[in-house]
């Protein structure tokens, strides 16, 4: 029996090309892109922790203290609702009236004008009533021309005035012109938006408290200020 034998191949052959699995390219392909993704990861990891530090050292450091919610004119007593709290960041050096203080301040009297918004400092405030020894407060509703158009404040001299019923008469009986009284303004209300008359508190010396009290019922008198040095 012949045997037929096939002849061998010459020249190169071309091995064929076989695909990898699906499962190994996709991890190649995972393993690729994990050092990108571990990159951005750790950017927001540092970008997390710098906004927990700003967010800490802006809002950390806050305190707890008292704002005016209104204004108050000087020489009047605080009243709770005066008050309201805020929380701001403080310099160490600044001395405010604190919330745990709020009980306290409520009844003081304002030593100067308050204004809203402001933050409330320990000395604008005082038990004191502003009225020294061997003084008397006494209060005087005047309109509008009793009292000169300038603003008055707490601490000026003042000179109240007898007007009486006839001004003239009462400055031809006394050479030295109408009675008076020398006074101190204690505190300076508000004008009432139907009369724009106001009352304004001065202290007076003892003797005299009575007569100036008893002067201002029946409404006959008038304030001049003084300049400065009395």
């Amino acid at each position: 029996m012949s045997r037929t034998e096939v002849p061998a191949q010459t020249g190169p052959t071309t091995a064929p090309v076989v695909a990898p699995p699906v499962g190994a390219q996709a991890r190649w392909q995972s393993r690729r892109r994990r050092p990108g993704m571990v990159a951005v990861a750790v950017a927001c990891i540092a970008a997390c922790a710098v906004g927990n530090y700003w967010y800490w050292t802006q809002n950390g450091q806050r305190q707890p203290v008292i704002e005016l919610a209104r204004d108050v004119p000087a020489g009047s007593v605080i009243k709770d609702s005066d008050l309201r709290e805020a929380s701001v960041a403080l310099d160490p050096s600044m001395r405010v009236v604190g919330v745990q203080q709020r009980e306290e301040v409520v009844g003081m009297r304002a030593v100067s004008a308050l204004q809203s918004g402001a933050l409330l400092h320990p000395r604008q405030v005082t038990r004191s009533t502003l009225v020294r020894s061997g003084e008397q407060l006494v209060g005087i509703a005047l309109k509008p021309g009793q009292l000169p158009d300038s603003a008055l404040r707490p601490g000026d001299t003042v000179q109240v005035v007898f007007t009486g019923d006839d001004p003239a008469a009462a400055a031809a009986k006394d050479a030295a012109g109408p009675a008076s009284v020398q006074a101190r303004v204690v505190r300076v209300g508000a004008a009432r938006e139907s009369t724009g008359e106001r009352v304004v508190d001065v202290a007076v010396p003892r003797a005299q408290g009575g007569k100036l009290a008893a002067q201002a019922a029946s409404g006959d008198v008038a304030l001049a200020v003084n300049g400065a040095g009395g």
